[in-house]
């Protein structure tokens, strides 16, 4: 045993200490050698390994590591980017004057989120109701966009969220366009010119005195979506090019 005042070995039967005279059962143990309680487990410092550095976050967000590549699952999304890459080119080589964004079938999948945007926005007065309607259109594929960046962790599906995002800038352009002309038909069959107060663009630059830059806005809107759906297809691009390459090395190992 070890005699608890001056650690000095002592008989395991010895009452007190030979070298400095201790008596073992009146001495108290020094505070460097008290056993640690037993009444519960002592907790475990948790240390997280996988933190990313605050520079590669971002990147990590949107082009991600990934481990388990399913050759399936990356064939769908190959065959999803060639469908908006023939497509988008469709859309950022259209002149705007054409339309060819309200002529798309995808147009009457827009029209539903603009319409309800002008009843969401009916309580805040005339002008955010107007206007609710192109806010409406944006903000749903947005909100999408973010839920599968964020929310699902799937860049991919984010991109192709930004590229719908993107196709709603073009959508919305040519309303822009139309805004003193009042030629495009609209819901109901009619026209800016048959029904007075009926187009939304017509209201919202007239209101804010900028009816006369109706065409500029709206080539602005249209370069918008071009930069967006550029963007769009350069990152799914990138997403996919990451898996194609990880599915081969994986094969290869």
């Amino acid at each position: 045993m070890v005699c608890p005042k001056c650690h000095a070995d002592q008989p395991e039967s010895a009452i007190e200490c030979g070298h400095c005279g201790v008596i073992f059962g009146k001495a108290k143990p020094p505070p460097d050698i008290v056993p640690p309680s037993t009444s519960g487990p002592v907790p475990a410092k948790v240390v997280k390994l996988d933190d990313p550095a605050p520079g590669a976050s971002a990147l990590e967000l949107f082009l991600p590591t990934e481990t388990d590549v399913q050759p399936l699952y990356v064939a769908a999304r190959a065959l999803l980017y060639v469908v908006l890459l023939v497509w988008g080119w469709h859309f950022i080589a259209a002149p705007l004057e054409t339309n060819y964004a309200g002529e798309s079938f995808i147009h009457n999948i827009n029209l539903p989120f603009h319409e309800a945007g002008h009843l969401v926005f009916r309580p805040l007065g005339r002008f955010l109701t107007v206007l609710g309607g192109t806010i409406g259109q944006l903000l749903i594929p947005l909100m999408c966009t973010y839920a599968l960046l964020v929310h699902t962790r799937d860049p991919f599906g984010a991109a192709a969220g930004l590229w719908w995002v993107a196709e709603n800038f073009m959508d919305i352009a040519p309303y822009v366009d139309d805004a003193r002309a009042g030629e495009l038909i609209l819901l109901g069959g009619v026209t800016g010119k048959d029904v007075e107060g009926y187009h939304d663009w017509e209201n919202i630059l007239t209101s804010l005195a900028w009816l006369r830059y109706d065409h500029r806005i709206a080539h602005a809107v249209q370069q918008i979506g071009i930069v967006l759906m550029l963007l769009s297809l350069l990152w799914g691009g990138a997403v996919l090019y990451r898996q194609l390459k990880t599915l081969r090395n994986t094969k290869n190992v």
